[in-house]
């Protein structure tokens, strides 16, 4: 047994016996590493990781090709630090499914808050609702860089029908920012809207996401109350 065998045997009971509040975040990534790597110390890569992106949060919200520049993180290695947040991200999907009816604001923001857990490029997503406010389909509608006000009306209309809503929510995220509308949000909220009233669906809101908080453009006042229709 070599002397890093030894350490992680230490660092593998301390995990056991006294969780994971007991170890630092280097610590943390340290043992989470050694899935990666079966062998060697992790310890310096779990330190440069931190000292690269500041915050074990900014490790977990990097992407592969910027984790791998750092040195000791391997294909293995990224993949692993990156399937964290989504197996994360796929367990507060499985709780926030169990609001049945999404008839407010605050519920339809606690149901899709976990879609954008730990992304760190935009993503769009439309919520489909049948009569009842029930979801039927939550539809990836984009990923990447381009500004929301890019979206295809004909794309959320599609994904809109194929899922036979009565109603859809958007949402999309602000990675770097707040979570405020800015004035090409608006615009293309009332582009959709009218889009999807061609085919006889409502546009119930458009949620604007940033880390754990949301706001809703009905809220605002661009659309109007569909739970009043």
């Amino acid at each position: 047994m070599s002397i890093h065998d030894g350490h992680r045997d230490r660092m593998r009971r301390q995990l056991k016996t006294s969780g994971m509040d007991s170890l630092s975040d280097v610590q943390v990534l340290e043992v989470l590493l050694y899935y990666a790597a079966p062998r060697g110390d992790t310890n310096p890569t779990a330190h440069a990781l931190l000292s690269r992106f500041g915050t074990l949060d900014s490790v977990f919200s990097a992407p592969e090709s910027e984790l791998k520049k750092v040195n000791g993180v391997g294909d293995a290695a990224a993949q692993l630090i990156r399937l964290v947040p989504q197996v994360a991200r796929r367990c507060l999907m499985s709780r926030s499914a169990q609001i049945e009816i999404l008839d407010t604001t605050s519920k339809c923001g606690q149901y899709l808050l976990p879609y954008f857990h730990g992304e760190s490029e935009e993503v769009v997503y439309l919520l489909c609702l049948d009569a009842k406010c029930k979801a039927l389909d939550c539809v990836l509608i984009h990923r990447g860089g381009v500004n929301v006000a890019s979206i295809a009306a004909r794309k959320v209309v599609k994904a809109a029908l194929d899922a036979n809503a009565t109603s859809v929510v958007l949402a999309h995220n602000h990675p770097s920012g707040l979570a405020l509308p800015s004035p090409e949000d608006r615009q293309t909220t009332l582009v959709l809207k009218a889009a999807l009233e061609a085919v006889g669906i409502v546009l119930a809101d458009h949620i604007i996401v940033a880390d754990d908080d949301f706001v809703s453009l009905r809220d605002d006042g661009i659309l109007e109350d569909p739970y009043e229709l």
